[in-house]
């Protein structure tokens, strides 16, 4: 017999507990980043603060905490220079490269 596993008990997946350094950081923002998207950038920079620690992050921004997390939501549209000082207190950084042109 099967046991059957119901939605409601399937565990909410938290990318944020799968950050563990900053090579899997840099590599989660180059796919979010392929996507073209800068509601999606601004949500996965706040899943990266809150890995490595939303008020620790927010000083190292020079922001307050609030200030953070508020251009991270989902759904807003931080200015380059947020995320730029963001980039910088998470230790990576945005690189242009050549785009595949067919």
């Amino acid at each position: 017999m099967t046991h059957k596993i119901k939605i409601a008990e399937l565990p909410v997946f938290d990318m944020a507990a799968h950050l563990p350094d900053e090579q899997a950081i840099a590599e989660y923002l180059t796919v979010v980043l392929e996507e073209n998207d800068p509601a999606a950038l601004a949500d996965a920079l706040g899943t990266v603060a809150r890995a490595r620690g939303m008020t620790e992050i927010a000083k190292a921004s020079g922001m307050t905490r609030e200030a953070l997390y508020k251009a991270l939501r989902p759904d807003a549209h931080p200015r380059f220079e947020t995320i730029s000082r963001v980039c910088a207190a998470l230790g990576v950084k945005l690189v242009a490269q050549v785009a595949h042109t067919s």
